[in-house]
């Protein structure tokens, strides 16, 4: 696996609105270390309550725990709060726990080190504001085009895309991804955030215009700074994310999101390619939690409900 086989955002050309970010609080600029946080204790009913935990694997219906491997520094989707991984991911794998009588044990780590976790059975599953794409899915590596791991597969429970984040009053005036040539741009690296900046400075010079000057960091908050400070011009980062951060930094007073959303696609509950019978355990999960209306509440409380998929897919990315 390599950085860039482990990025957020698929590659794809329509785009979704998600909508706006309404939710409290600050700006949270919390590193990614090694340790586990098991504050977040998703699934809290045993598995003789829970309807659907004879579809699990035995070992993990005896252990009772999920382990879930995560970049928790990316609010709204996962950040921590009160020494607790909170945000749509954590409140998702709640719901999910619940049907399947376990619970999800939240461990921090850098998002592009997180599949090699996954396949070295560090984690049992990955909810990071991955999408869903096809060269994760059949492990190659998007940049190179070559094969470098197994692949992992994907339960489907979201949608995004990729913004622009600016300086509030967008004091550059960047309106698109034309107008970041020559520019400096800060980003979390092993993101499709990225390989999108990569992809348009290369079309700045075949255009005849500077390169992008691409500046990667371990986290996105690390970017964050850099573009608050004005050390650079913009940020690209997931749709909720940035819309969040421009809604609560600094009390609103930080950032601003600009353009269209960027090639939006499905984020997923990543499963090694051995794991099929935990992966159909949380596709029917999944299923049941849309039914029953709890995915539905989660994404009102998150303000995100424009993102809902409709139906629980398994490696709809493309």
């Amino acid at each position: 696996m390599t950085a860039s086989s482990t990025r957020r955002t698929t590659a794809r050309t329509r785009t979704a609105a998600v909508g706006a970010i309404a939710v409290a609080g600050a700006l949270i600029l919390t590193g990614c270390g090694d340790q586990t946080d098991k504050g977040n204790d998703g699934g809290s009913s045993s598995s003789a309550s829970a309807p659907l935990a004879d579809k699990l694997p035995a070992d993990i219906k005896k252990a009772g725990v999920i382990k879930v491997g995560s970049d928790i520094a990316y609010p709204p989707v996962e950040f921590m709060q009160g020494g607790k991984a909170v945000g749509i991911d954590p409140d998702v794998a709640d719901a999910l726990g619940k049907q399947l009588g376990v619970k999800f044990e939240f461990q921090n780590g850098k998002f592009d080190n997180l599949i090699v976790g996954l396949q070295a059975k560090r984690f049992q599953v990955l909810m990071s504001a991955m999408n869903d794409t096809k060269d994760r899915q059949n492990g190659v590596d998007s940049d190179t085009g070559k094969k470098v791991g197994n692949g992992v597969d994907f339960v489907d429970y979201f949608t995004a895309g990729t913004s622009i984040l600016v300086q509030k009053g967008n004091p550059k005036g960047i309106k698109s991804l034309d107008d970041l040539c020559g520019k400096v741009v800060a980003l979390q690296k092993g993101t499709t955030s990225e390989g999108i900046a990569k992809a348009q400075s290369k079309k700045c010079t075949k255009d005849g215009k500077k390169a992008i000057d691409l500046q990667t960091f371990d986290t996105d908050p690390e970017a964050l700074l850099r573009l608050k400070q004005g050390a650079s011009v913009a940020d690209l980062n997931d749709f909720p994310v940035a819309a969040y951060n421009a809604k609560t930094s600094g009390g609103g007073k930080d950032f601003e999101v600009v353009g269209d959303q960027i090639e939006a696609g499905p984020y997923g509950i990543a499963v090694g390619k051995e794991n099929t019978q935990l992966r159909d355990a949380l596709q029917a999960a999944m299923a049941a939690i849309i039914k029953n209306g709890d995915y539905q509440k989660i994404l009102e409380k998150w303000n995100v409900t424009q993102g809902a998929v409709t139906e629980a897919k398994t490696n709809g990315g493309s």
